[in-house]
């Protein structure tokens, strides 16, 4: 990601944290994410694009031996820095990956940070800054914009957000991510990457072999209610969660 489109985030921590208990989020994404990552104890994680600190934050709670989180976007690691401030776990928050890092880590976690990979070849610097990162039969977890997303402007607004192609409808073409549930109205860029691009940018980058994980209905406490309003989502899943392994 370029610092240019890092900057778009600076000023949305808080409400990235609001983000966290909207439907979608909170009874989607957050717990197939969490299952996917699995037991956490005595492992070593990296959240790539760690934003404002919160999957950083779970998953030290949920045992992880060491996490470091790292983005570009100072106005998300300043957030992410006081609340470790506030409520210490032992994270590391950096802007920089250095050589101490290469093949450090037995997980890493990268959500929503390829669909801000401006081109090909960023996209491949993307994947491969993961896997070098990773020791050797290391996991990677992570959620680009989903390939089969709805294109229809207003399908997932009632979620709190809108996703439409704003120019041609490509491989690498600008999508348009407007969060509507008030009181905000954010609009942000990201970029849209078929499977065979994904899939490709992470192959070349050492990464295999890349599955395809299908977003569940989870929760003990669910009522039919909710189970109805969130399936339109369920059946076309705006992202993507993807694992793969370091060879």
């Amino acid at each position: 990601m370029s610092q240019q489109a890092a900057a778009q985030f600076d000023a949305l921590a808080a409400m990235y944290e609001d983000m966290a208990t909207w439907p979608f989020r909170r009874d989607m994404e957050i717990p197939n994410v969490l299952a996917v990552l699995g037991d956490l104890h005595n492992r070593d994680v990296l959240d790539f694009g760690c934003g404002n600190g919160m999957y950083a934050r779970w998953m030290k709670q949920r045992g992880a031996r060491r996490v470091v989180g790292y983005d570009l976007s100072e106005g998300m690691l300043d957030y992410a820095r006081r609340q470790e401030a506030q409520q210490p776990l032992g994270i590391d928050y950096v802007s920089e990956l250095g050589p101490a890092c290469d093949g450090a880590f037995d997980l890493v976690l990268s959500v929503y940070v390829l669909p801000y990979a401006t081109n090909a070849d960023e996209l491949f610097g993307m994947c491969a800054a993961m896997a070098r990162a990773l020791k050797p039969g290391g996991r990677l977890v992570t959620l680009p914009i989903h390939p089969d997303y709805v294109r229809q402007r207003d399908y997932y607004e009632r979620y709190g957000f809108r996703m439409m192609p704003d120019g041609a409808d490509i491989d690498g073409g600008k999508v348009r991510l407007e969060l509507c549930k008030p009181p905000f109205d954010v609009s942000v860029t990201a970029y849209y990457w078929s499977k065979e691009s994904l899939e490709s940018a992470m192959h070349q980058a050492g990464l295999s072999p890349v599955q395809w994980v299908q977003h569940g209905l989870l929760g003990g406490d669910r009522h039919e209610a909710a189970d109805r309003f969130m399936r339109a989502y369920w059946q076309r899943p705006h992202a993507a969660i993807l694992h793969c392994c370091r060879n």
